[in-house]
């Protein structure tokens, strides 16, 4: 039975340090505490999204000086996969701006999907809404993970976006979920919105039936064009309760510290990690956004005796489910 949302506020509203111990408690329930996920996300179609979500750099209708590009070559993908790869990324992300892929924009993205799925890598991918039987073929081709966000909860949510519903976002969730994926859902913080609002995010996560099993928690970057590009950054230990409550609130899912965390110091990342976030991006960019460069988030992980979580296996997600 998922936390009520009175529940999740009580949470936030805890002592740091006996938030932290919760949290930690759980998460060594469920996970090993010194491993870490680690992924890398490539843009395979940038800019020139329909969409009007205040944060983003890609909407068309945001003069933010990222510019309409093609999607991306299939060798061109690939190769970044290997990199990533070498550079010891687990699973390979592929993100393209748009409102949702038409057909004719889904067949390349499925080459690329056999592609990076053939080099042993998992997948993910966030190619917006999707239609009837797209979240079918995604799978056929060896999809892992489909992300698509619900960015904030229900209340705050028409403050960011009015392009589309908080029920598109549900019922694209729900394709992935029939077609067998597994889903990558999270949320964006630091928008303006309340910490009852960040509660509600984290509620209406929790509720999806099944959870999501993974969950990235953004803080965000703000970009100069969009509606949120002045925004002030979110308290750093108002970030930390987030993910803190975010670990306790859905203890079978991998925690993301995800956009934002070029920003923030070591100290910063590491009490991340001590609350429960237990998976990063790796690669200097996220989509358009700046990410720390490999070397100093390796340098990191020794500093705290930090490993990366290997790819997980059937006996691996057989034991999580029964933990």
């Amino acid at each position: 039975m998922s936390p009520s949302l009175a529940q999740i506020e009580g949470l936030f509203d805890q002592p740091l340090n006996d938030l932290i111990f919760q949290a930690q408690t759980v998460h060594r329930r469920h996970f090993d505490p010194n491993a870490v996920q680690v992924s890398t996300l490539l843009s395979i179609k940038t800019g020139g999204c329909s969409e009007d979500c205040g944060y983003c750099s890609q909407s068309a209708r945001h003069h933010t000086g990222v510019e309409s590009e093609a999607l991306l070559s299939l060798d061109e993908v690939r190769q970044a996969a290997e990199v990533a790869k070498a550079h010891g990324a687990t699973r390979f992300c592929m993100g393209a701006a748009w409102r949702g892929p038409k057909d004719k924009d889904l067949r390349p993205v499925l080459e690329m999907i056999r592609a990076v799925h053939e080099l042993g890598l998992e997948t993910c991918a966030t190619l917006g809404m999707l239609r009837e039987g797209q979240a079918e073929a995604l799978a056929e081709a060896g999809l892992d993970y489909y992300n698509h966000n619900l960015d904030t909860d229900p209340e705050f949510y028409r403050e960011v976006i009015s392009t589309h519903d908080y029920q598109d976002r549900l019922d694209t969730l729900h394709k992935v979920r029939r077609a067998g994926l597994k889903v990558c859902c999270g949320g964006i913080v630091g928008m303006g919105e309340s910490r009852q609002h960040r509660a509600g995010l984290i509620a209406q996560l929790a509720a999806l039936d099944p959870p999501p099993e993974s969950v990235p928690i953004n803080m965000l970057v703000p970009i100069p064009g969009t509606p949120l590009g002045d925004d002030q950054a979110l308290d750093a230990v108002e970030f930390v309760r987030t993910i803190a409550v975010a670990r306790i609130a859905l203890p079978r899912s991998v925690v993301r510290l995800s956009a934002g965390r070029n920003d923030m110091p070591e100290a910063l990342q590491a009490l991340c990690f001590l609350a429960g976030a237990n998976s990063i991006f790796y690669g200097d960019k996220l989509l358009t956004a700046p990410n720390p460069e490999t070397d100093s988030d390796q340098r990191l992980f020794d500093k705290l005796g930090i490993h990366a979580m290997p790819v997980e296996t059937g006996s691996e997600r057989q034991r999580l489910a029964k933990a």
